[in-house]
């Protein structure tokens, strides 16, 4: 199988036990080895005593993106540490895509980056995970090939 096609079938596996994520209302709008894209649009349930997206939103986007980028040689990785930086609030109705993209991959450990950008393309915030492979996979695999 093609990596791309590695990348569809694990987030297809990861994706069907994801309730945090279908329950915040994302979307997996790509994937390929290495990397994902994800959008949410801002809904008023997602919005803080300011009225803007909260903080945790944002995060947990970035985070989802993250974690699709990492698993997508079907490979289990779990977040060892993440950073964010917000730049620009998101306000109730923006349309917000998070896009992770692999840094490094040196034996277990993975360095992501992750933009969080607004229709317009407004940079709403950038996050940096660092991943760590564990045991096992998201669907078995023989001799290279899907089972």
């Amino acid at each position: 199988m093609t990596p791309k096609q590695r990348a569809q079938r694990a987030a297809d596996a990861m994706w069907a036990g994801d309730n945090a994520s279908q329950s915040l209302g994302m979307e997996i709008l790509d994937v390929d080895e290495g990397s994902a894209t994800l959008a949410l649009t801002v809904a008023t349930n997602h919005a803080n005593g300011h009225g803007i997206c909260h903080g945790g939103i944002t995060f947990a986007l970035a985070d989802s993106a993250f974690a699709f980028a990492c698993n997508s040689r079907n490979q289990s990785t779990v977040a060892q540490h993440n950073v964010i930086s917000y730049t620009a609030p998101a306000h109730i109705g923006d349309r917000l895509t998070a896009t992770a993209s692999e840094v490094s991959l040196t034996g277990r450990s993975g360095i992501y980056d992750v933009q969080i950008t607004n229709q317009d393309n407004l940079l709403i915030a950038q996050f940096r995970g660092m991943s760590r492979a564990i045991k096992g996979q998201l669907f078995p695999e023989t001799d290279g090939t899907a089972s």
